[in-house]
């Protein structure tokens, strides 16, 4: 095992030689910079998140399942924070909801339905922090964007293309947008009336009527304006599907006039004269996606001196020979046939820079360069050069200037798997040069996964092997596997977000990165290559060493969370603050109670509390003298603000046309579930839902045998769960429900779950939700034999919807418990959101066989341990998807190390 928290040894470049006594006397010593970053660094660790997800997009009804990674210092898992919060956001940046995890040894686990009634189709942004993330000027929150599909009760499918003919003063865009029904046929001859709103504000709107092939383009036209631009806003359609119904789609504007941005990023920070410097640069469109260029750079006497051509995502580099005195530009050719000049960044007269060959297998090979006249002003004075990884000082080295070029090397194995930042300083501490490299051992963390055969059938079981090692040795590490279809769920494997590209690349530099983990997905020359330019691009979320030397420790606001808090303050109603006031708090649903005592001014703190989400607390001081004279008041959280979504270039706009696949299956799988339009119902008494309504059940009994109220499972997380050894007579076994008596005499046949009158398979009671349940019904027998026969099952449960609540008339009594109390709170104050199982069926019966088992999330487990050994196992059943399944674990050990391991095999 490597540890890299130690004590530095400096290393000399070359020679050191002694300063005259004519030296300056405000200089800073190579030990003193070292000794202030060390306590820095290792006083304020940086906390990093990872979020490993099941799968990269989903559909409404779907439950999104992921783990999170909490790390610090050297990529150990975190033991500072014992809270994570996760925020799903909207792509209109509004908060759909927060996840609050409690975290145990830097490990957390969760999951969230995309309920109908919050999640629509769109783009959703996921970001995860700790609190004491909050205290630093730019914390590597992480950052993810996700889209959910919709294909319950589909009218209308959309495809939309924009066409920008804009001009400097007025915006010009031709949407052109193709209506289809649930069934891909078109919407022809359909009117279609449109709006672009922006801010609340109606700033275009008119009418149309679809063609044959259900096509319609709407010209969009708008002057340039500073509160109003049609970019900011989004188009919403509305179309006559028949003649009394009509559906909406929205259509965001924000790429649909794309312009471009192109950048140079001298090596080491700046172009100096008299020094040939590698030059990155990076072209980038307005959608945040890299977009293929090439040039030629010229002086300002017109003599051509470079050109160019982007390597990889826009980005690349060339060499350039800056003079003295000279500017330079470049002519730049996109990759769309447009063309653009720029300005290159202007010359320094004198400088020094330090540059990096980062090709070598085990050495990083440093270049130290002065020109002339900074080598005249400066020779014989000390410079330093420090290198930081992972929160740890990795490399340091002095030398006196008395040449003009200095090499030297350093082997890589100093450094951990990331980033490294090499900063050059002068005698006074100040950094003049930086260069980021990234360091990729050999010796990584190997996770092998294997099974006994590479092709099952359907609804077969499937037993994977996990082997973890590093340097030949066993491996005791944490891991997550998620199982899917990839048959129903493609994705591209460059473009996926894992453990590798979340905890070493992503989280240390700032910008959004394009396809990143195209680096780490079979890594090559040319890819390193490409990693190397695009640190070169990138800003590096990093410390303030010139702070660091000044003595300016960062502003701790946050301590790290150790549980949850509850904290306020106690006053009389005239506002003096109440000295060694009682309090008593209560959490009902836990039966836990806690004293506190308030200070000499009047605050109170409950720390460590432990309660779920939906748990109601109680704070009271109703135990002192006077206490009706009383207010309590409840201190705010923070909150970080919303911003842009960070990934906004990896948002979809068509989401139908890019799911078509994933949603097929989403119809049939969630084709039970129906969204309910309005109807005005006059002087008509609604009557109670039961399995009378449903034609299939109407052979059952007028009563059933028994029946379970749906209030009673108020507050239940995974319902399968909250329902085994609830429902009379029945048993639950082998992940099925049996009528008890016939399968205590060896009947081993299911019963029927049929929801809304549909039959589904077992695993489908987990997408309901309780509160809209109003009874469960349960049918222990058939007499007419009429709902078993066709069904092939032994009994029956029916879930029934609920319907809306109607009021009800409160006593004087109770209106005056629902005034407030001010000296008592009564408060739902945001506890752990529930840990949930994933259900995965078994099928280990004949009769279990003949149910639809549409998954594509076939088995999630975030909870994988390699033993001593390096080894684990799991085991699942396969759905009835046919095709390619994809295993995909990630996981870390206890040094820190990372591994990721995709396994494929068939299905038949």
């Amino acid at each position: 095992m490597k540890i890299f928290r130690t004590t530095l040894i400096i290393f000399s470049i070359l020679s050191t030689i002694h300063l005259s006594s004519s030296a300056q006397t405000d200089t800073v010593s190579i030990n003193t910079i070292i000794a202030k970053t060390n306590k820095v660094l290792n006083d304020f660790p940086a906390e990093k998140i990872y979020l490993h997800f099941d799968k990269p997009y989903y559909a409404v009804a779907d439950t999104v399942w992921f783990k999170a990674y909490v790390t610090e210092n050297q990529n150990f898992l975190s033991g500072l924070s014992k809270i994570i919060y996760v925020d799903v956001i909207n792509q209109n940046d509004s908060l759909i909801q927060t996840l609050k995890l409690p975290v145990t040894g830097g490990l957390a686990n969760g999951n969230f339905p995309l309920d109908q009634v919050n999640y629509k189709q769109g783009n959703y942004h996921i970001r995860a922090y700790t609190m004491w993330m909050l205290n630093m000027a730019d914390p590597a929150f992480f950052n993810k964007t996700f889209y959910v599909g919709e294909a319950i009760d589909k009218e209308v499918k959309t495809h939309i293309t924009y066409k920008n003919t804009s001009t400097d003063k007025l915006e010009k865009i031709d949407a052109r947008v193709q209506f289809k029904d649930a069934n891909n046929k078109p919407y022809a001859n359909k009117n279609v009336s449109w709006q672009v709103v922006t801010s609340y504000t109606v700033i275009e709107k008119g009418r149309g009527t679809t063609d044959a092939n259900g096509y319609l383009t709407i010209a969009l036209s708008h002057a340039q304006k500073a509160e109003y631009q049609l970019q900011k806003g989004q188009l919403i359609t509305s179309i006559n599907t028949t003649e009394k119904d009509v559906a909406t789609s929205s259509f965001q504007l924000k790429n649909a006039i794309i312009s471009k941005d192109f950048q140079f990023f001298p090596e080491g920070g700046n172009l100096i004269a008299g020094l040939n410097t590698k030059i990155a640069f990076k072209a980038v469109k307005s959608d945040g996606l890299g977009i293929s260029s090439k040039g030629i750079v010229t002086d300002n006497d017109g003599k051509q001196v470079a050109t160019f051509t982007a390597q990889h995502l826009g980005m690349g580099s060339f060499n350039l020979l800056a003079e003295a005195g000279k500017t330079y530009k470049a002519a730049v050719t996109y990759a769309d046939g447009t063309t653009q000049s720029y300005n290159l960044p202007a010359v320094a007269p004198n400088g020094i820079t330090l540059t990096v060959d980062n090709t070598g297998a085990d050495n990083i090979a440093i270049k130290i360069q002065a020109n002339d006249a900074f080598f005249t002003e400066n020779q014989g004075k000390k410079f330093y050069v420090i290198a930081q990884s992972k929160g740890v000082i990795c490399y340091g080295a002095q030398t006196a200037l008395s040449n003009k070029e200095y090499l030297t090397s350093v082997l890589k194995s100093k450094f951990p798997n990331g980033i490294a930042q090499l900063t050059l300083f002068n005698e006074q501490g100040k950094p003049l040069s930086e260069r980021l490299v990234f360091v990729q051992h050999k010796d990584n963390m190997v996770v092998t996964l294997s099974s006994p055969a590479t092709t099952y059938g359907i609804k077969k079981k499937v037993k994977i092997n996990v082997a973890a090692k590093k340097d030949g040795a066993p491996v005791e590490g944490n891991f997550s596997v998620a199982v899917v279809d990839e048959t129903k769920v493609p994705s591209s494997e460059d473009a996926t977000s894992t453990i590798l590209t979340g905890l070493l690349l992503s989280s240390d530099v700032k910008g959004y990165i394009e396809k990143a983990n195209y680096y780490f997905n079979a890594p090559d020359a040319k890819k390193n290559a490409d990693l190397d330019v695009l640190l070169l691009t990138q800003g590096y979320r990093s410390f303030n060493y010139t702070d660091i030397i000044a003595g300016k420790l960062p502003k701790i606001d946050f301590l790290p969370e150790q549980g949850i808090e509850l904290s306020g303050i106690l006053r009389m109603n005239n506002g003096i603050p109440v000295r060694k006031g009682q309090l008593l708090l209560t959490i009902p649903d836990k039966r836990f109670n806690l004293e506190g005592t308030t200070d000499p001014v009047g605050n109170f703190r409950f720390k460590n509390l432990v309660f779920n989400d939906s748990s109601k607390v109680t704070i009271t001081a109703k135990y002192n003298p006077n206490y009706r004279s009383m207010t309590l008041q409840m201190n705010g959280s923070p909150v970080p603000s919303l911003t842009r979504n960070f990934s906004a270039a990896e948002e979809v706009l068509n989401i139908d046309s890019t799911l078509t696949t994933y949603l097929a299956n989403s119809k049939r799988q969630y084709a039970y579930l129906h969204t309910l339009k309005d109807v005005n119902i006059q002087a008509t008494a609604t009557p109670k839902v039961s399995h009378k309504d449903y034609p299939a059940l109407s052979g059952l009994s007028q009563i059933a045998d028994h029946e379970v109220s749906g209030d009673r499972l108020k507050g239940c997380g995974l319902l399968i769960n909250c329902l085994q050894g609830m429902l009379a007579g029945v048993t639950f076994a082998d992940g099925n429900f049996y009528v008890s008596r016939d399968y205590n005499a060896g009947n081993r046949t299911p019963m029927g779950i049929f929801i809304n009158g549909m039959n589904v398979d077992v695993n489908q009671i987990n997408t309901i939700d309780v509160n809209m349940l109003e009874s469960i019904e349960i049918f222990l027998r058939d007499d007419l034999g009429l709902v078993n026969r066709t069904n092939n099952v032994n009994g029956v449960l029916v879930f029934n919807q609920k319907k809306m609540p109607k009021g009800q008339k409160i006593s004087k009594a109770q209106l005056m418990d629902l005034l407030p109390k001010y000296y008592e709170l009564t408060f739902s104050p945001g506890g752990y959101d529930k840990e949930r199982q994933f259900y995965s069926p078994k099928y280990e019966t004949p009769t279990s066989m003949n149910r639809n088992d549409l998954r594509t999330t076939i088995y999630w487990n975030p909870k994988i341990v390699t033993d001593a050994t390096g080894n684990a196992s799991f085991e699942f059943y396969n759905a009835d998807g046919k095709g390619q399944y994809k295993v995909t674990i990630e996981g870390i050990d206890a040094n820190g190390n990372l591994g990721r391991s995709i396994f494929k095999y068939t299905v038949k």
